[in-house]
């Protein structure tokens, strides 16, 4: 299980980014202030740090300044609310990955998530799901009990876009994108049978048919 060290003086937002990510699969250390940041760091390794810039004792960018200094390559996310140049200039400088400016849409903080672990050689192998199904990221793979459901590439596709896009509005064009090349004639009639095929894996209910808008994949 990867894990996620997150630096946010906000309790409330804290304890949403903890709750979210450990439903994603992560397992999430939380701290408020930057020394403690750095007593973590001493006791173990971590796969991602988010970090605020405006927190006490030691500041996000002073933090990640002496972690790099310490050779911590860690990849890294700032959550800042903070909109001028200067500041996001520092933020990179100090050797940030990435940044989110507050209020942060949680799916698009997954995505740069699994994008920038993807990117340093460190992602979710697996996904746990429900009733022994797992999907197993690397090799892109449905497993149930350990078994290989042997699911097509398409169909494996679009169970890729609905786990990114979970509990949010997944529309055909966005179906359509994913599962076709640009110059490849796509087919209403296949999509509705690689849904089904997801909906007898997972159940009828876990995909929602929201007419005219797309669909909704809930676990």
């Amino acid at each position: 299980m990867l894990k996620i060290l997150i630096l946010e003086d906000d309790e409330l937002f804290l304890e949403t980014l903890e709750d979210f990510l450990s439903d994603e699969g992560f397992e999430v250390k939380c701290a408020i202030d930057g020394e403690e940041v750095l007593d973590y760091c001493f006791e173990e390794k971590y796969d991602l740090y988010l970090l605020d810039i405006n927190v006490p004792k030691i500041s996000g960018i002073e933090l990640l300044k002496r972690l790099r200094e310490a050779n911590d390559t860690t990849p890294t996310i700032y959550l800042t609310s903070h909109k001028d140049k200067d500041m996001l200039t520092k933020g990179f400088l100090s050797g940030c990955d990435d940044y989110l400016k507050k209020p942060v849409d949680l799916d698009e903080l997954l995505l740069r998530i699994n994008s920038l672990l993807k990117r340093s050689g460190k992602f979710k192998e697996e996904i746990f799901l429900k009733d022994e199904l797992v999907f197993d990221v690397k090799n892109r793979r449905l497993l149930k009990a350990k078994e290989d459901l042997n699911l097509t590439s398409k169909v494996i596709d679009l169970l890729e876009l609905f786990l990114e896009k979970k509990d949010c509005i997944v529309t055909k064009e966005m179906i359509i994108s994913r599962l076709w090349n640009y110059n490849e004639d796509y087919s209403e009639g296949s999509i509705r049978v690689y849904i089904n095929n997801l909906k007898k894996i997972f159940g009828k209910d876990t995909i929602k048919n929201l007419k005219g808008i797309g669909y909704k994949f809930e676990l």
